[in-house]
């Protein structure tokens, strides 16, 4: 049975999804928004051990995402939006809903990749980008390779599937 912080979480993902389809961005104040109404709504429906539980969720959805952000995974936007959910939903449900994240982004870009037209050109670019930078010590080429437009997409695009991931092996299939 969903609870009132699914609901909060459903409407802080909505809002999120739209900004970052339409922006490519995710706001500050919507983020932060999200770690204060679920820290307030935990601290308020469950005293110190709710605040506890935000705080803990917060804090290792935001350090796990902050180690992919600089490695220029996910935008910083990014980081935020799952510090957010951990503090609606707490350690364990964020946890799968950033390991599905990760999955369905990486299924996504290959997906992405593979129906480009120049898919063998971009693995062969990578390929070379990646030996290159080993080699020569440098990572300006790899860098160029990570910023090319046609390999990025909102990753709001993993994190709903994500979600519907989480919430369907979470919750209903195994009851």
């Amino acid at each position: 049975m969903l609870q009132v912080q699914d609901y909060l979480l459903f409407v802080y993902l909505i809002i999120a999804l739209i900004y970052d389809v339409k922006y490519h961005k995710i706001p500050n104040w919507l983020t932060a928004g999200g770690m204060l109404v679920g820290i307030i709504f935990h601290m308020v429906s469950g005293g110190i051990d709710g605040l506890i539980f935000s705080f803990l969720g917060l804090l290792v959805a935001g350090a796990i995402f902050l180690v992919l952000y600089i490695f220029k995974a996910i935008g910083a936007g990014d980081v935020k939006l799952f510090a957010g959910i951990g503090a609606i939903v707490g350690v364990q449900i964020v946890l799968y809903m950033m390991m599905y994240s990760i999955i369905v982004a990486g299924l996504l870009g290959i997906v992405i990749l593979l129906f480009t037209r120049t898919f063998l050109q971009k693995m062969t670019s990578a390929f070379f980008a990646f030996v290159g930078s080993i080699l020569s010590k440098d990572l300006s080429r790899l860098e160029e390779f990570k910023t090319t437009k046609s390999t990025r997409f909102p990753f709001m695009y993993a994190v709903i599937p994500a979600v519907v991931l989480t919430y369907y092996y979470m919750f209903y299939a195994y009851s």
